[in-house]
């Protein structure tokens, strides 16, 4: 039963349904992608599995060059390369790009962290709404992904600095006016450790409708599986559809959508963090004690509130200053002792959720003129409501959507030496959203996770009551962009790409002040915000077959939270006056060189560059921080010979929080502390029952490293191979080995280095396919930071040990 501010809508299942009843039994789907290689010069490299950049990719600028021509550091991930090493959430996708190290957002592999910080995710080219944490992305719906590390393009408007995925979903297969010659499609099953159950089912194929040459994919996911960790599982449905017509020599329309219903829950980790914890599993027990006066079974907002859970006199100051003296009676743990804690024993009560329900649905309009236009009408809708319960302190829901409708006219025209392409996009996209959410009195440590939730930890949270929240906001944002791209390619190896757009964006906000924990007014406003985006990238293909290039670019950045909400305090400081805390620009300088050798079979790419968004008012600690990232990425392809494919990749990175920094003037960063902030505190118990929070201070002259992000690795190492034994069987591994790394940005718990194995084996004959995968092959423990700048030194996820998955397709 759904949660009653949980009510999922049904549209997409009703529209992909209608749009499959007018199409007839003879329905067919094309290959994948070819809108995008239909006159892009491609590399065909005998099994490859799509893993050379030889393809042309819309993702980066827009004019389908390939990954081996564009000036960016970006990669693309074939649906052959995702099966085969058996892909299975964005965490995966680090063996396979450079630059994609994603922190823990509780458990839940939502957005791609991209050089260091949230990215975001594209459908089909057009931004998807925020999803830090909201729902786990389906990677298994893709048939590739791209993934593009700096800004966007400004053809794609206001984006965040780290970079994005753009999701190709499996049922674009229909895409592009080119149809299969007869239906075709596949059946799935895959199982796997802790009740891991997932089914799937896709066909497609050709049709007329109305006399016209049509063609559709279908893809549906259905997953009902238990968890490593307790009190936790899976249940979610994905459906897919897409379809496209041919209305005449001219004119084709591409539309389908998708529909993503998760049921889940987020997972914190380990809580009572100390470094001995992370080095033995050494763990501190006792329960905390009883603050729920009523007796109602939860600790109330106001049963917090009436008692010191912080400690005497300590908000604000110096953590190396907490004594014993300081940590009040209530903070103290009851029947204290220590255990060896089983890393699947975490912070989830059985009656946590994650409930998300987000629809998709897309229409795209391509007409060709007579003398070389191409102009496309690109429609975008996207909507989902969100519930997210967790019995330490935190609640919050979603109800957002946004729609967005880009016209963008090209063409190209071709002299004895230049080929010049352009592009010129108009477009409006409107933004509405509720939000609300709750986390004053959220306290990680009160629970003893050797014990199940009781009412010495379970809070009666906001949610549930619909009231006491810390944010209740409703509103929109509409923004209006005009851009225009250039691509000119010389004959003799120059290549320089041009872009510039700009945006105005109408902001509107109300605080529901009667909602709220602190009781105040309903208050509103409005903004306009407005700024531009620029890109210049200037590369040149020597006739040796390696690519130089330099791009620089700005790009406008808008903050929005977890559910595309912007506040009224982004937009009205604490005295009254309107301020621009919601809009903000964010710079990239990169330089590399990329090549193609041995017949196009062997591809590397090595860029390094400086990246920087540096407004401290417009910021959003979990989503969007001002940040520098410096770093190295480099990447490797070889297809050695029909049988061996093998990758590399090396990332280089560093992430400094630009506030806490303060150019060197001195500066902090608020945060949840830990045992190990608290050096002057004798014995942990003492304060694991309340809740001591602080500032880490960044002394006046202190270097940069002082302000390091936490929960980064710096040097991250990458390998993987696959081997094609020619008689039905391959073989595959992916090695990942990551530096030690801090879990909170106070530097008190190191996080130790580790190296992941990942090993497979598949068999494949024409009609039926089966594999086996062995996730973690050592049993490597190891650990990923959650939300290091705010919870890290008390929080910390222990990830997977060892555990397989096995599947079974048949194809027809």
């Amino acid at each position: 039963m759904k949660h009653p501010l949980f009510k999922s809508s049904t549209l997409s299942n009703a529209v992909l349904l209608g749009l499959a009843m007018t199409l007839s039994p003879t329905i067919s789907a094309q290959e994948a992608d070819s809108e995008e290689a239909a006159a892009v010069e491609r590399i065909e490299v005998t099994g490859s599995l799509g893993s050379l950049p030889g393809q042309g990719v819309e993702a980066v600028f827009g004019f389908g060059k390939s990954i081996l021509e564009t000036p960016r550091s970006a990669s693309t991930i074939s649906d052959e390369m995702l099966e085969r090493f058996a892909v299975t959430d964005i965490d995966d996708l680090v063996a396979f790009s450079p630059g994609t190290f994603t922190q823990s957002f509780f458990g839940v592999a939502g957005s791609l962290d991209v050089r260091g910080t949230p990215g975001e995710t594209y459908f089909r080219g057009v931004k998807r709404l925020d999803n830090p944490g909201n729902y786990p992305t389906p990677i298994g719906a893709s048939s590739r992904i791209d993934i593009v590390r700096g800004p966007a393009s400004p053809i794609y408007g206001p984006a965040k600095i780290g970079g994005y995925l753009n999701f190709n979903p499996k049922s674009a297969r229909a895409s592009g006016g080119q149809y299969l010659d007869e239906n075709e499609g596949a059946f799935s099953y895959t199982l796997g450790s802790w009740d891991k159950s997932v089914l799937t089912a896709e066909i497609g194929g050709p049709a007329t409708l109305g006399g016209k040459e049509a063609g559709f994919y279908l893809y549906g996911e259905v997953e009902n599986s238990g968890s490593y960790y307790e009190n936790s599982g899976t249940d979610q449905t994905v459906l897919q559809g897409s379809f496209n017509i041919d209305v005449t020599d001219n004119l084709r329309f591409e539309f389908g959508g998708m529909y993503h219903d998760y049921d889940g829950n987020q997972v914190a980790g380990w809580n009572r963090l100390t470094q001995d914890l992370i080095d033995n599993g050494t763990y501190i027990t006792g329960t905390a004690k009883n603050i729920d006066t009523d007796g109602s079974g939860a600790i109330s907002h106001d049963e917090y509130a009436a008692v010191n859970l912080a400690g005497n006199g300590f908000f604000y100051a110096v953590p190396s200053l907490f004594t014993d003296a300081d940590a009040t009676d209530l903070m103290q743990l009851e029947n204290v002792g220590t255990t060896t804690l089983g890393r699947d024993q975490v912070l989830v009560a059985a009656d946590d959720v994650l409930l998300n329900t987000v629809q998709t649905l897309y229409f795209d309009a391509i007409y060709y003129t007579d003398n070389g236009w191409e102009i496309k009408n690109q429609f975008f809708y996207e909507d989902y409501e969100n519930l997210n319960e967790n019995a330490y302190g935190f609640s919050q829901f979603h109800n957002s959507s946004v729609i967005e409708n880009k016209l963008i006219f090209s063409t190209e025209y071709e002299s004895n030496s230049l080929l010049a392409q352009f592009q010129f996009s108009p477009s409006i996209r409107h933004t509405n959203f509720l939000h609300g959410d709750d986390f004053t009195y959220e306290y990680f440590n009160r629970r003893d996770l050797t014990m199940e939730s009781t009412a010495l930890d379970r809070r009666e949270l906001a949610t549930r009551i619909n009231d006491n929240y810390d944010n209740y906001d409703k509103g929109n944002y509409t923004d209006l962009g005009i851009a225009a791209m250039t691509d000119l390619t010389w004959d003799w190896g120059l290549n320089i790409v041009l872009g510039l757009r700009y945006d105005s964006i109408d902001i509107e906000t109300t605080s529901r002040g009667d909602l709220l924990l602190n009781k105040g007014e309903i208050l509103s406003t409005s903004q306009t915000v407005d700024g531009t985006s620029w890109n210049t990238s200037i590369s040149y293909k020597t006739d040796f077959g390696l690519i130089p290039y330099i791009t620089l670019a700005e790009q406008a950045t808008l903050v929005a939270g977890q559910g595309a909400e912007i506040g009224y305090g982004q937009l009205i400081d604490d005295d009254g006056n309107e301020y621009n805390g919601a809009f903000d620009t964010s710079e990239l300088t990169e330089f590399g060189i990329k090549g193609s050798f041995l017949d196009d079979s062997l591809y590397f790419a090595l860029s390094i560059y400086e990246q920087e968004r540096s407004d401290f008012n417009a910021q959003a600690i979990v989503t969007n921080a001002t940040t520098q990232n410096k770093g190295t990425e480099f990447e490797l392809r070889w297809v050695v010979s029909d049988q061996l494919v093998v990758g590399a990749g090396y990332t280089k990175m560093k992430v400094y929080n630009l506030t806490a920094y303060n150019d060197g003037n001195g500066g902090s960063l608020f945060g949840f502390l830990g045992a190990e902030d608290l050096t002057s505190l004798t014995d942990p118990s003492l304060v694991f029952g309340g809740n001591p929070i602080g500032l880490t201070l960044i002394p006046e002259g202190a270097s940069k490293e002082t302000a390091r992000k936490a929960g980064i690795p710096e040097n991250i190492y990458t390998l993987n191979a696959t081997y094609d034994f020619l008689n039905g069987y391959a073989a595959s591994a992916s090695i990942v080995r990551a530096d030690e790394t801090y879990s909170s940005f106070s530097q008190s718990v190191k996080l130790p280095s580790y190296t992941l194995v990942n090993a497979g084996v598949t068999y494949t004959t024409d009609t039926w396919s089966a594999s086996l995968n062995i996730k973690n092959l050592t049993d490597e423990e190891y650990y990923r930071a959650n939300f290091p700048d705010l919870f890290g030194a008390q929080i910390v996820l222990p990830e997977l040990p060892r555990h397989y998955q096995a599947s079974i397709a048949y194809k027809f």
